[in-house]
């Protein structure tokens, strides 16, 4: 590998480490190359989180991710700009990753500029997709993984650890304006809008958010098909991912689905350990790891 290229490959590595939560610690169970293609992919979505989250107005947000996307269309010509594009760009060529999945989750981040409430699941579905979905495809490609078989599994995964972010986050995104529980669900159990935005907890919130944990958990079941279609030395990542969102799940559970109270999280030392052990549980027979999540 050429130093340019090992230097931009070097620098997503480090916006990993320093960006990643959850995720840092379900990489470090890949190989070298398809781990130093995993950080690529990070970096890219954590490009674009940046421009989203960033002090600018919405139109400037939005021109920014345009800039994204110019950005992406000359590293799919062969020019690829700085070393975020350079590296997705050997990412793309090495593992035949469709470049119309980075560009699928430039209009995901664009939708929390431009919609910020969802009507229905199958709205809000769309947009997991965009912003976990075809990440979790691109990764398999990366993992060696070529079954079509494949591409269901992943995209319910991403859209079971998205909707775990959404029920852990739901006063911070109130706080931001953003509602993504649906509006149909928000009727069915009479919990109201305003409510939300209020932090009020009550039986019907309970109702609520232990209908959407449920919807989450099948989301993860239906992730589980995944696994036995991955080459084993892969197959510890998306493993780690499903217990550590999985174990974030449990703890909603535990608090009695009261997230207004205090973010949920997990430790350091936790994730740790949740990773160790999937790890290990990886290399057994896999109705061993089946039971992991």
């Amino acid at each position: 590998m050429e130093g340019s290229l090992r230097d931009a490959y070097e620098h997503c590595r480090r916006v990993t480490r320093d960006q990643a939560k959850n995720f840092y610690y379900a990489f470090l169970t890949l190989p070298r190359a398809r781990r130093q293609a995993i950080y690529a992919a990070y970096a890219f979505c954590r490009l674009c989180d940046d421009v989203a989250d960033s002090a600018l107005e919405s139109e400037e947000k939005v021109a920014g991710l345009g800039e994204v996307t110019r950005a992406l269309e000359q590293a799919e010509a062969g020019r690829p700009e700085g070393p975020v594009f350079q590296a997705v760009a050997h990412v793309a060529a090495t593992y035949d990753v469709p470049w119309e999945y980075f560009h699928e989750v430039v209009r995901g981040v664009e939708m929390d500029l431009t919609v910020h409430r969802y009507a229905t699941f199958d709205d809000l579905r769309t947009y997991c997709y965009r912003v976990a979905s075809v990440v979790g495809l691109i990764c398999v490609r990366v993992f060696g993984c070529t079954s079509p078989q494949a591409q269901e599994p992943a995209i319910a995964l991403g859209v079971a650890m998205q909707l775990t972010n959404i029920l852990r986050d739901v006063a911070e995104d109130g706080a931001n304006g953003r509602v993504y529980l649906p509006q149909e669900d928000l009727q069915r159990f009479g919990y109201s809008e305003a409510e939300l935005l209020r932090s009020d907890f009550n039986d019907r919130f309970v109702a609520l958010m232990r209908f959407q944990v449920q919807r989450a958990r099948e989301q993860f079941q239906e992730g589980k098909a995944l696994l036995p279609l991955l080459p084993l030395r892969s197959r510890a990542c998306p493993a780690v991912l499903g217990g550590i969102y999985s174990r974030l799940l449990d703890r909603i559970e535990a608090r009695g689905y009261d997230v207004y109270a205090k973010r949920v999280s997990l430790s350091g030392r936790e994730k740790l350990f949740l990773m160790v052990r999937l790890w290990l549980q990886s290399l057994l027979p896999f109705r061993r790891i089946a039971t992991a999540w």
